[in-house]
């Protein structure tokens, strides 16, 4: 077995491991919730004998690690169990709702990942210069502002004075690509306002490391034009950070959607979530919470095994 398979392993046995830390974690932060989920399902006129009978019926009643363990071996068979408000299944309430959210993501990533290239490329190739400075202020500002502030800005400006652009991101199947994608402009350009700044001073930074080369040196001193030095000497060994950069992006892009989401009462992941914490529906919230973290775990590791597979250095420990 070769070095890079190993490391590969590796990567996927820790992916395993984390993964199942965030479960327990999960697990635990659901259930501490405040409140009480008889409560919440029956009302506050239930009778005492009402509540503890939908407490035995829902297993409440049981040890947390014997419901843990229940809960683990039912999504080891692919069952996300039932909601407790309404008692349909959870793999039902999730299948539009995780599309949904990914198409949000699609869209987003469509949209940044080209454009986080060429506006980093850019401001490596002006260097100092005025376009450089201009880009890292203007990104700098949108790194320094919360989500919800610059999805409430573009609210007030394109939806509700100018009205270009609908304020709330409804999608149905019965709409076609189009339409779904007018209606998701908004929380789309929230998304990529910030995930475009990361991407782009990543980029930024990751060509001028490499331009500091003594190889770039040599191709500047036989007279290379500095286009030429970026494009075919800088960005090709460049571009192992840069994807890197931009699937870690990406992860964050699916688990952060969930304040945008909120804001635009789009019918994804992250809504539902917080629809169900609400109402204290634990089995929901819990499916939700494991599918980010899932995301983001496996979409890390599909950093890792990048970064390894690219740079002959990551293969070998150093002696």
């Amino acid at each position: 077995m070769s070095e890079l398979t190993r490391l590969i392993l590796r990567r996927i046995l820790f992916a395993v491991g984390a993964l199942l830390g965030a479960s327990v974690l999960i697990f635990i932060g659901t259930n501490i919730l405040p409140g009480d989920v008889a409560q919440a399902i029956l009302g506050q006129s239930a009778t005492p004998e009402a509540l503890a009978n939908l407490r035995r019926d829902l297993g409440l009643n049981e040890p947390a690690v014997t419901r843990y363990f229940n809960w683990l071996f039912s999504l080891l068979q692919g069952d996300l169990g039932h909601s407790l408000t309404n008692q349909q299944s959870i793999n039902d309430m999730l299948g539009g709702r995780l599309a949904n959210t990914f198409f949000l993501a699609a869209v987003v990533a469509v949209i940044t990942v080209p454009l986080a290239l060429l506006l980093g490329l850019i401001a490596a190739r002006y260097h100092d210069k005025l376009p450089d400075k201009i880009l890292s202020f203007t990104t700098l500002a949108a790194i320094s502002l919360p989500e919800f502030f610059i999805a409430y800005i573009f609210l007030l400006f394109f939806a509700v004075q100018l009205g270009w652009l609908p304020g709330l991101a409804k999608i149905s199947p019965q709409m076609n690509f189009w339409q779904q994608l007018h209606a998701v402009l908004l929380p789309a350009s929230t998304l990529t306002f910030v995930v475009l700044a990361h991407m782009m001073r990543m980029t930024r930074a990751a060509v001028l490391n490499v331009m500091s080369a003594p190889y770039i040196e040599t191709a500047r001193l036989k007279g290379a034009s500095l286009r030429s030095v970026i494009f075919r000497h800088a960005l090709p060994n460049a571009i192992a950070p840069i994807v890197n950069v931009i699937v870690l992006n990406l992860a964050y892009l699916v688990v952060g959607v969930v304040v945008v989401e909120v804001i635009f009462v789009y019918p994804g992941l992250g809504q539902l979530m917080v629809d169900h914490v609400s109402k204290r529906d634990i089995p929901v919230v819990q499916a939700c919470g494991l599918i980010f973290a899932a995301t983001y775990i496996l979409l890390n590791m599909a950093a890792d095994i990048i970064a390894v597979a690219n740079d002959p250095k990551l293969r070998y420990p150093r002696t």
